[in-house]
């Protein structure tokens, strides 16, 4: 099988070199056919340049560049070009490697005939978590974002937005014409969209480190909780 991972990249000069760097060694010494495709969006500072010189070391590395931001809009960008290729299972990762690439190949296991993808998760009973989430993320979390996504969608996940998620290529096939959002909301409606497929999606518990420069905010928070009512009317 060939794997092809997105990674979305939003003004990560200082971390994509590491990202790529571990994971690129990591699945070739696993010896997995692999390509990575780096999704710039908007970006200011000078994460091109950067991810051009580690394309020098590592050809199975590709680039996109795009003006507008919107990790949504870089992951289903991604998505598009990967199917360009002879890829099996396609998927994305977060650039600040929050998910070492280890954790990140525990999906490839879980997708099968069965299972037409597989989600990291940080919240279930045999994740790990370092170091704890501050209390108002977890206490929004838990009150308020998986409550309604449960309500508003019937997904059945404990967590929607971790950064690692892979997926067969009939999957992405299936639902990449009819990927809208270009920000928070698009995990949801990635798992909607496999929900209405009639996909099933396997839940894996990960190993998850916390990273410094987070780009989620409280008013990112507001916003996403927008996008997703403006989600759901639209269904």
């Amino acid at each position: 099988m060939k794997l092809s991972i997105i990674i979305p990249a939003h003004n990560e000069a200082d971390r994509i070199e590491k990202t790529l760097t571990h994971y690129v060694d990591f699945f070739q010494e696993q010896n997995i056919d692999h390509e990575f495709v780096v999704v710039l969006n908007g970006c200011t500072d000078n994460t091109l340049s950067v991810v051009q010189n580690v394309q020098k070391k590592y050809p199975n590395i590709k680039h996109i560049n795009l003006k507008e931001a919107g990790k949504g809009l870089a992951v289903a960008t991604g998505f598009a070009d990967a199917l360009k290729r002879d890829n099996d299972l396609i998927g994305f990762v977060d650039a600040d490697m929050a998910t070492r690439p280890q954790h990140f190949c525990e999906l490839v296991q879980h997708v099968n005939k069965k299972n037409g993808g597989a989600i990291a998760s940080r919240y279930m009973r045999e994740s790990q978590i370092s170091p704890k989430r501050p209390w108002i993320k977890e206490w929004g979390r838990i009150v308020g974002y998986n409550p309604l996504v449960r309500l508003l969608f019937g997904l059945p996940y404990k967590d929607f937005q971790c950064g690692a998620k892979l997926f067969r290529r009939d999957v992405i096939e299936a639902i990449v014409p009819q990927l809208t959002m270009k920000q928070w909301a698009f995990d949801v409606q990635l798992l909607h969209l496999c929900k209405q497929h009639g996909f099933a999606i396997a839940e894996v518990p990960t190993v998850w480190q916390d990273q410094t420069g987070s780009k989620f905010s409280i008013k990112a928070g507001i916003k996403m909780f927008g996008a997703l009512a403006k989600l759901r009317f639209r269904r």
